[in-house]
């Protein structure tokens, strides 16, 4: 008989699984008190996501809401502003890519910019894509969609760069329709 079978289930055994399971608690309150610190504060996960109320937007108009700290251009096309939109071929764009999160990889047809079927609903970060500047829109610029005056970058009615020191076309970010009335963006 060994010294280690007089000791089976005695007091000193408790303790040692008491001490280990303890300190497995506590190292794991830790651990879960650090990992919890790198997740992003209430007010930040509360402007991820927002919805807009697009009932007052009539055809020719644009609705500009904040999101995330940057502008937001929801533009209700007109017929003629998406028939010349569609009516561009890809190889007189700078961009060729639609810079679409919704649709990412697509090449920049009018068709992979737009919300909707029929081309209607624009939604894009109005944010210049050279220094950052906002471009103003309601039909300006040479082709008829948004112009940054600062440095005179010129897009078209699909907010697609078209001349100009931009390298990009303005960005398409995450959104959908909720409803008829109602776009939520992120």
């Amino acid at each position: 008989m060994s010294h280690a079978d007089d000791h089976v289930g005695t007091r000193r055994d408790f303790l040692y699984y008491a001490t280990a399971g303890a300190g497995t608690v506590a190292a794991g309150a830790a651990a879960w008190t650090l990992v919890n610190q790198m997740n992003p504060s209430a007010d930040v996960q509360a402007l991820s996501s927002i919805q807009v109320d697009i009932s007052g937007v009539e055809v020719g108009t644009q609705l500009t809401v904040k999101w995330l700290g940057k502008p937001v251009f929801i533009r209700r096309r007109t017929t003629e502003e998406i028939e010349a939109a569609r009516a561009v071929d890809l190889g007189d764009l700078i961009d060729q890519n639609a810079e679409n999160a919704n649709k990412p990889g697509e090449p920049a047809t009018d068709q992979n910019r737009v919300m909707d079927e029929a081309g209607e609903w624009l939604v894009m970060i109005g944010v210049c894509t050279h220094l950052g500047c906002v471009p103003i829109g309601e039909g300006s610029g040479d082709f008829g969609g948004w112009f940054c005056p600062c440095h005179g970058s010129h897009y078209d009615t699909s907010g697609r760069i078209r001349r100009g020191p931009a390298p990009e076309n303005l960005y398409i970010p995450v959104a959908e329709f909720v409803d008829d009335t109602t776009i939520k963006l992120g």
